[in-house]
């Protein structure tokens, strides 16, 4: 048998060395790939000669800004000592008579909310609900939200905020059939139904410094979860024995 010389030797165990090496490395956590990446593709402009139609300007949707008359400042721009049934109560006297709009209000409710002394003294007995604080323009400072029931499950949601000289300021009114209305974040999230059975409409409202108000900026219609089907008395569920 040959015997390989000194040197070639050595280099073959360096060889043999090296790969081992890289064996061992491969399972020490590194990167490994995961497959092949599909091709991004970008949204694809169909008919590009055709002229589009002219979009007016967009219509921002939400009350303007509006200053509440009749109460007094408030010091620190602390909202939280602001009584909700008083702030509701001032601007039916600033808007009296006023069935549309964002001060718009059934008669039968305007009676009721000017008989309240509290906002929910008893469930039911004021249309005016408990207030929810939630920072809302990101000043650092709550924002109080108010709701006011309507007949027919309707229901006015209200957002104020008071300025630095402690003026209470309305940036939000909006009336609406509502299923349910949620705080995230900086959002005020309104739940309606839509046009379509089985839907619902779900609209954000967010703070837009240029306009100083609240405005609707995302919409989105989701498909209700379909009711749990109840079996009949004496018919047997699923899964029950015969």
């Amino acid at each position: 048998m040959r015997i390989p010389p000194p040197r070639a030797g050595a280099v073959l165990l360096l060889a043999l060395l090296s790969a081992l090496s890289l064996t061992a490395c491969g399972n020490t956590g590194g990167l490994a790939s995961a497959g092949p990446t599909p091709t991004a593709s970008g949204p694809v402009h169909l008919w590009p000669e055709r002229k589009g139609a002219d979009v007016p300007p967009a219509d921002p949707g939400g009350a303007p800004p509006e200053y509440v008359q009749g109460l007094p400042r408030v010091a620190d721009q602390n909202v939280h000592t602001v009584d909700p049934v008083a702030l509701v109560q001032a601007e039916l006297r600033a808007h009296p008579g006023s069935v549309t709009g964002a001060d718009g209000m059934p008669a039968e409710t305007a009676a009721a909310i000017r008989a309240c002394r509290t906002a929910q003294e008893e469930p039911g007995a004021c249309p005016v609900l408990e207030p929810y604080y939630r920072d809302l323009t990101g000043n650092g400072r709550d924002e109080v939200v108010v709701g006011v029931e309507f007949p027919d499950k309707m229901m006015s949601v209200r957002v104020y905020t008071a300025d630095p000289d402690g003026r209470l300021n309305r940036i939000m009114a909006t009336t609406q059939t509502v299923i349910a209305v949620e705080l995230a974040g900086r959002d005020v999230i309104l739940r309606v139904p839509s046009g379509n059975p089985g839907y619902e409409l779900i609209t954000a409202w967010s703070w837009d410094e240029k306009q100083r108000t609240m405005l609707p900026t995302r919409e989105q219609i989701v498909r209700m979860p379909a009711p749990a089907r109840s079996t009949a008395a004496g018919a047997p569920g699923i899964g029950a024995a015969p």
